[in-house]
This record gives C-alpha cells, sequence and structure tokens, in this order.
C-alpha cells in the first residue's frame, strides 16, 4: 500500500515510475523514477502513526549507504551515468493499512557527502 500511495503523489508531482523494486543480492531500491532528465532513486518508508517515529528518520546513514551502494549497482547494469538524486516518500498510515499522509523530500541526501568510506587511508564516495 505505501509504495503504491508513494508513487502515486510522485506521478502527480510529474515523476515517470520506470521501475519498482528493483533487487540485488544485498539489497532492493524501491522505485526508480525519472523526473524530467533526473534518475531518482526513490525510497519510502511508512509508519502507523508517529509514536514509532516520523518515517525519515529510518533513513539513517547506514541506509543511506546501502541506497547508494544500490543506485550505483543499477547505474552500472544501465551502463550510463545521467544525473541522479535520492528521494526519500514518508507514507503515515492509517489502522487499517491506508496512506492518510504522504510526504515527498527530494534530494533528501547527498551521498558523495554522507557516504564516505575509508579506503587504504583515503576518503571515497560511493557515487
Amino acid at each position: 500500500m505505501a509504495e503504491e500511495a508513494a508513487a502515486r503523489a510522485l506521478e502527480e508531482r510529474g515523476y515517470r515510475v520506470v521501475e519498482r523494486n528493483v533487487r540485488f543480492r544485498f539489497g532492493e531500491l524501491d522505485l526508480v523514477c525519472e523526473d524530467r532528465e533526473v534518475l531518482v532513486f526513490v525510497e519510502v518508508k511508512a509508519r502507523h502513526g508517529i509514536d514509532h517515529g516520523h518515517p525519515l528518520e529510518a533513513v539513517t546513514l547506514g541506509k543511506q549507504r546501502q541506497l547508494a551502494r544500490l543506485a550505483a549497482a543499477y547505474l552500472q547494469r544501465l551502463r550510463r551515468r545521467p544525473p541522479c538524486r535520492f528521494d526519500v516518500v514518508a507514507v503515515e498510515l492509517d489502522a487499517a493499512g491506508r496512506a492518510v499522509q504522504v510526504e515527498v523530500v527530494q534530494d533528501a541526501f547527498q551521498p558523495h557527502e554522507n557516504t564516505r568510506r575509508r579506503s587504504r587511508g583515503r576518503a571515497q564516495g560511493i557515487l
């Protein structure tokens, strides 16, 4: 339900959903979209009420690193390097699992800044 609500909200904003649930052995991209000339990797986070925190709080630095790695794998498979960004869609669900609020956060994080790793003594960006 949450991914469908997210896809609808994105399409209403002019995005085109290219793929859903793109699986790799180390994870999954929820949605891959195009927003004009930009390829957008979309993470969908859903919560039943705010008792468990806002859905955006679940996109931790570790999750950002995983999404950047998944995006890199997707781009390698695509064999081209379009401009890219990472959006997050927060979906609040009611007790029956229906979306009551959908929040789209464009350019939610920058993998170059947030996903640095140490490799042989120097920092390297994922993308």
